[in-house]
């Protein structure tokens, strides 16, 4: 089983406007309510590409019941906490530009953080779990390394997709990936990057901090993968871009799938990749047949 750890979840309310004037009335020209939160995302695209997963988290309120309605109706398994105040709204506006409003997500009381905790613990060595995203501001600030070590106990192999300080924190464990983009690889090691040779010396910095694998997120210029014995460049399909929300919690989700079953990096990397793109091409998360038809066409070669 492949369980993910979402600990700040949210309906994502995409509004699309031909127009946008502040402090002024203005009209959508259409609008979408789908579950949001990097985990879920990565359970969704599990479930298309048929691999046994179920969803961790904590999850309160209308907003929640949203949330696991929708995933009900697909098919994807949840384990959620309940916590009393109402799961997020992020807002997604969509006009000229693309504008972002992000809910700060309900408070978690020390009980309800502890139930997460013994979740994790209860899973088995045969188990996977993929921990993603921010946290509320009510867990405490090592909440992330709290979760691996409990992880770390009970056998199970580990993905983070976090950034920053939580992330720095859990890379002494081994985590199996770490994925970060180019913003966020730079924010990481405090630098900018002015050439390609720059990103492969950081990427390289990630696996001697203890990640065994790392993919970092070029957007449209594809991926690199960096593995303990190569380095793999992926150049990823062409097509029209719909949506970048989740087109990083899809790829993770194509690599995992895959790796669980093959165990061949390259491979593992080819439907991640895959995957991502699939995502970026939807107005939703990608389904399978998209994922699919788009496997020939990705490109993967060895540095």
């Amino acid at each position: 089983m492949i369980y993910t750890v979402t600990l700040n979840p949210s309906i994502d309310y995409v509004v699309h406007a031909d127009d946008v004037k502040l402090g002024e009335l203005n009209y959508m020209s259409s609008d979408l309510k789908l579950p949001g939160g990097k985990g879920i995302n990565v359970s969704r695209i599990l479930h298309e590409l048929e691999a046994d997963t179920t969803a961790f988290g904590f999850i309160g309120g209308f907003t929640g019941e949203f949330i696991i309605n929708w995933l009900l109706r697909d098919g994807v398994n949840t384990d959620f906490v309940n916590v009393q105040e109402d799961t997020r709204i992020n807002i997604k506006l969509k006009a000229d530009s693309e504008t972002e409003i992000n809910g700060r997500g309900p408070m978690i009381s020390t009980e309800k953080a502890a139930q997460l905790l013994d979740k994790v613990e209860k899973v088995s060595s045969e188990d996977m779990i993929v921990l993603s995203g921010s946290m509320p501001p009510s867990l405490p600030k090592d909440y992330y390394e709290q979760l691996v070590k409990r992880i770390i106990s009970s056998g199970a192999e580990f993905v983070v997709d976090t950034t920053g300080d939580a992330l720095k924190s859990v890379l002494p464990y081994g985590p199996l990936l770490v994925k970060p983009n180019l913003e966020e690889l730079q924010q990481l090691f405090n630098v900018t990057f002015s050439k390609k040779e720059d990103i492969l010396h950081y990427g390289k910095q990630l696996l001697e901090l203890g990640a065994k694998n790392v993919i970092v997120s070029m957007a449209g210029e594809g991926a690199l993968l960096f593995t303990e014995n190569a380095i793999y460049q992926g150049i990823s399909p062409k097509g029209e871009v719909k949506n970048s929300v989740g087109a990083g919690d899809s790829m993770i989700a194509g690599f995992i799938g895959e790796y669980r079953k093959t165990r061949d990096v390259e491979t593992a990397f080819k439907m991640g990749l895959a995957s991502g793109s699939a995502t970026a091409f939807s107005n939703d998360l990608a389904k399978k047949d998209d994922i699919l038809s788009l496997l020939g066409n990705v490109k993967v070669t060895r540095l």
